[in-house]
């Protein structure tokens, strides 16, 4: 019966095949393979199959002569489809249960040239729910830096193209404004290493080999004292938003992205109105109360890439990374409607609202001071217009952006196409921001379109498929002038160690092990979309 169940398996998998290379399929010819399917499937043991078929068969008008784009043929057949991948997979229903929530897992920057070495602890933090970005080129590390932002960075220092210690300086100086603890792990731990490491500003030195669990503790530590150093220094108190000392090296990040994929950013003056009067009419720990609650309503409603500082007193700035002037407008103004309802017991039942001027900065080679005086000054004129209200200066009124992500799946198998589009397609995307999504059967197909050109890429990509395999296309990829525009996931079989680590060794920011959970790998492509956005 198995070998019956693969035969029927394998001649479904031929047939999407052929119709995706047909622009359009008969809705007879469809009917007649759902029809196939309903009576074999059965047969063979395949009642899941068979059931969706029978299902998928009532709804269908057997005289119906349209022509079919493979859009709508695809939409027809996606559970069938997507039973079939579990099926072939060994996998449960992985749709099921409940979402971790972005940002929940302390992230790790691990730097290391030893990719068995990345593989081994990357599967290990990442069984204990920390999130895990392996680097294996250490300038790609401090490449990527901003984009990974990391609770904690893990380096080894003798590597091939570069030691450990130039990153280790990297982010002492260049970051020396924000704590991001180091932990510096080598087989050399002779005491002259050590001293090294501790005079760059290493925050501990672990030798190698270790054992997993002290290791795990180590660095836990360092992520907690991470936490309370910012909270100490960077964190306002009463509010728990950053302080006005955090604005200079947030704008550091504003102009990180602008060098390396030219977007814009765009910051905020927000200040609540009437402020005064609260605390004259209800006291100042209401006053108190209505600024927590109010930072708390801006972290609850911003994106996980956004800065907020408590600028002083009731003034607030909030700072929307790769954002534009309109779109930071749309979003402020819905947050000002949704506040304004927000009721405070203090202990009489009282309202609240603020204003804001926002200003998209265009050009972050300009001091930041620029971009709020543009704010604040749009904020003046709403103030005098009676408050409550939001506006964008002049400057960027006439600037009309939507942004968008190209996200490429690159995979001979017709089955994980479809898949992996679904799962996309049912991402949440951040605030104006879109995804287009495109499928290719091979490497050869992907690299001679021009249509992931210029914007932003995700490239979820296949290790082994005909013509030209993931890892080709990977390697051309990085070897582009505009080689930051590309995040690419490798999808890789669990036997082929040798193509992770070549995957990692040439610049790959992820890769996944087939067969993978659907949850999972939706988890992991909101990670990266996420730091895309």
């Amino acid at each position: 019966m198995e070998k019956y169940q693969k035969h029927f398996l394998n001649n479904f998998r031929k047939k999407l095949e052929k119709w995706e290379a047909e622009p359009e399929v008969s809705h007879t010819e469809l009917y007649r393979f759902v029809h196939s399917l309903a009576g074999t499937a059965s047969t063979l043991g395949l009642d899941h199959i068979g059931g969706l078929a029978r299902k998928l068969m009532d709804t269908m008008d057997e005289r119906d002569d349209r022509m079919l784009s493979i859009a709508e043929w695809r939409t027809m057949l996606f559970d069938i489809i997507e039973a079939y991948y579990h099926l072939e997979e060994g996998e449960a229903d992985a749709r099921l249960g409940m979402r971790e929530k972005d940002g929940d897992k302390p992230v790790l920057l691990l730097v290391d040239d030893d990719t068995s070495f990345l593989m081994y602890m990357k599967e290990q933090l990442e069984n204990i729910g920390w999130y895990v970005v392996p680097v294996a080129n250490p300038q790609k590390a401090v490449m990527s830096f901003y984009d990974v932002r990391p609770d904690c960075a893990i380096i080894d220092i003798y590597m091939d193209e570069t030691d450990g210690f130039e990153v280790l300086d990297f982010f002492k100086q260049k970051l020396k404004q924000q704590f991001i603890p180091t932990v510096m792990v080598s087989v050399d731990d002779r005491k002259e290493t050590r001293m090294k490491c501790y005079e760059l500003g290493a925050d501990d030195f672990i030798p190698k080999p270790f054992d997993i669990d002290e290791f795990i503790v180590r660095v836990k530590r360092q992520i907690e004292r991470k936490k309370q150093i910012e909270e100490l220094v960077l964190i306002d108190e009463l509010t728990h938003v950053y302080n006005r000392k955090y604005l200079t090296q947030a704008y550091d990040q504003v102009k990180s992205i602008w060098q390396r994929r030219k977007e814009t950013s765009s910051i905020a003056v927000l200040d609540i109105d009437h402020f005064k009067q609260v605390n004259d009419q209800y006291g100042h720990l209401a006053g108190d109360k209505v600024l927590t609650e109010f930072a708390s309503f801006l972290m609850k409603n911003t994106r996980g890439q956004d800065v907020i500082v408590r600028y002083g007193g009731e003034e607030f700035v909030v700072l929307c990374l790769s954002t534009t002037g309109q779109d930071a407008y749309t979003f402020l103004d819905r947050c000002r409607q949704e506040f304004s309802r927000h009721i405070f017991n203090e202990p009489d039942a009282f309202t609240c609202t603020f204003s804001a001027g926002i200003a998209e900065i265009t050009d972050p080679s300009k001091p930041m001071d620029e971009w709020l005086r543009l704010a604040d000054q749009a904020l003046y004129e709403v103030k005098e217009n009676g408050r409550n209200s939001v506006k964008l200066d002049s400057e960027s009124t006439d600037i009309q952006h939507m942004k968008t992500i190209k996200v490429a799946i690159v995979d001979d198998d017709p089955i994980i196409r479809t898949v992996m589009r679904d799962i996309v397609s049912k991402l949440p995307s951040e605030q104006d921001v879109q995804y287009d999504i495109q499928s290719f059967n091979d490497g050869a197909s992907f690299m001679e379109s021009d249509w992931h050109l210029e914007s932003l890429c995700l490239v979820i990509l296949d290790g082994v498929m005909p013509k030209m395999d993931g890892l080709e296309v990977l390697e051309r990829l990085r070897s582009r002038n505009d080689a930051d525009r590309y995040k690419v996931l490798m999808l890789t079989s669990r036997s082929s160690e040798k193509d992770i680590s070549r995957s990692l060794q040439l610049g790959a920011d992820d890769y996944m092990t087939k067969p993978f959970k659907l949850l999972e790998l939706e988890a992991r492509l909101r990670q990266i979309l996420k730091r895309m956005g």
